[in-house]
């Protein structure tokens, strides 16, 4: 996914670099309620972002709940951080800045393949951070392309999925993001989450695998 994003920035002109070094935003931590390790994490990587943010770059992250964690959660923990207040000044959701490019006219249209008929889970993460339906925005501009969004929960919320105790409560709420699914007789499905795409593969258990919204604009662009 990361090599599929920096291919599609790079291909609209859009210089990408990657942080030399960092730790995880602290999400799975905080939803544990580890604070204390969420703090070490901040401590670390808020200084390398926002020398960064002071050389001149703008910041994102592949998945939204890492967006989430620098854009909201860190600056209401830390609200009176400096240095957290500018790199959340300075973070964007992927889809948020190409869309943001598009209204500056510096977005490439010249798609060169359509990609059908897509199901498009818009992850929690995503949603709550008020930024609308970018990444079905953005696909949406591929001719003959149709998105169709499920804005429901994917059951996997953080670490719940993958322990042994709740696994399968968090199938049973992903069941009606997998039947939509099913039923769309779709050409891909993806979501902007790793883990909500997982998810809902498992509970296809039909062989097929969940594609990211930049491995299908990068096929669109024909790179």
């Amino acid at each position: 996914m990361v090599e599929d994003l920096i291919a599609v920035f790079t291909y609209n002109g859009i210089p990408v670099r990657i942080t030399e070094k960092e730790k995880c935003c602290g999400m799975p931590k905080m939803e544990l309620g580890d604070l204390e390790a969420v703090e070490q994490a901040m401590q670390f990587n808020i200084p390398v972002l926002a020398e960064l943010v002071d050389a001149g770059w703008d910041l994102i992250a592949p998945v939204p709940s890492c967006v989430l964690m620098f854009k909201q959660e860190l600056p209401l923990l830390f609200p009176d951080d400096p240095m957290v207040e500018k790199v959340r000044q300075a973070f964007f959701d992927p889809f948020e800045y190409l869309m943001l490019r598009h209204r500056e006219g510096k977005l490439n249209t010249s798609f060169k393949k359509s990609l059908g008929r897509i199901a498009y889970h818009v992850p929690c993460h995503q949603r709550v951070q008020k930024i609308g339906l970018k990444t079905r925005d953005i696909l949406q501009l591929v001719p003959d392309t149709q998105v169709d969004v499920i804005e429901r929960c994917s059951g996997h919320d953080g670490t719940y999925a993958v322990k042994s105790e709740f696994h399968a409560i968090s199938m049973k709420i992903c069941r009606p993001v997998v039947d939509r699914v099913r039923r769309g007789n779709v050409n891909h499905y993806i979501s902007d989450c790793p883990m909500a795409g997982h998810q809902i593969e498992n509970g296809l258990q039909n062989g097929s695998k969940p594609e990211s919204a930049f491995t299908l604009l990068r096929t669109a662009y024909g790179i």
